[in-house]
């Protein structure tokens, strides 16, 4: 599920997201975080990255959070992992992708 719906505020996702991917993880970190408009009408962009071992490189995870329908939206995508011209990675960025849905999954809509 690439954008889902939450019943928590942008702030509080925030929160559950880093909670989960950082201090949930020995490698995971925050590389990025953009934030934008005001309340109403704000949109949150926030990267993470990630070793997995099964793909020997970082992976990212690139998270779009915003309150312009007038609730919580999530949007996640997973990048990198893979060497060469066909970067098979294993499913660890789908894996990695699928960690937003996790951590938020108690109040996904």
């Amino acid at each position: 599920m690439d954008t889902f719906n939450v019943r928590c505020s942008m702030h509080e996702a925030e929160k559950l997201l880093d909670h989960h991917i950082i201090d949930g993880s020995i490698t995971g970190t925050c590389i990025g975080r953009h934030m934008t408009g005001t309340v109403g009408h704000m949109t949150v962009v926030i990267v993470y990255e990630k070793h997995y071992v099964r793909v020997g490189n970082r992976l990212t995870l690139t998270v779009v959070l915003d309150d312009t329908t007038g609730q919580t939206r999530v949007f996640a995508v997973g990048g990198g992992g893979g060497e060469g011209i066909f970067r098979f990675d294993w499913g660890a960025s789908e894996n990695f992708k699928n960690a937003a849905f996790t951590a938020l999954r108690d109040y996904v809509k």
